[in-house]
């Protein structure tokens, strides 16, 4: 295990190998770690390979050291700034709609049948 590498360290990298669950930086000629295709940048990557290549010289920063395994977990996403939260799309008003429309109770809509049946009773007599 090499001692010049500490956990929240933020070095260059050289990508030595992509896989579909992420990529394999070289921090130097004998440390090796992995970039999780979560840890890529910031939002989804469906594809790591639309963000990395072989030999891309990236920026990574250590999350972990796992010594017992000899394993690095590095990310490339905390090297970047956040991105600004969307604000969201203001949406158009709905359009007024009489009381009656909508979601009512079946005893507030029984009081209006019965009142309706009622008026009609009266019509045919």
């Amino acid at each position: 295990m090499s001692e010049k590498f500490q956990e929240g360290q933020v070095l260059e990298g050289k990508v030595t190998g992509i896989q579909p669950y992420g990529a394999f930086v070289a921090l130097d000629e004998n440390v090796q770690g992995l970039v999780h295709i979560s840890e890529v940048t910031h939002g989804y990557v469906k594809d790591i390979n639309e963000h990395l290549s072989e030999g891309d010289e990236v920026q990574v920063k250590i999350l972990n050291i796992d010594e017992a395994k000899n394993k690095y977990s590095l990310s490339i996403r905390a090297t970047q700034e956040a991105p600004k939260a969307r604000r969201p799309r203001k949406q158009a008003a709905a359009p007024k709609q009489e009381e009656t429309a909508g979601f009512n109770t079946l005893k507030d809509k029984l009081e209006d049948w019965i009142k309706q049946s009622d008026d009609r009773e009266k019509f045919r007599k």
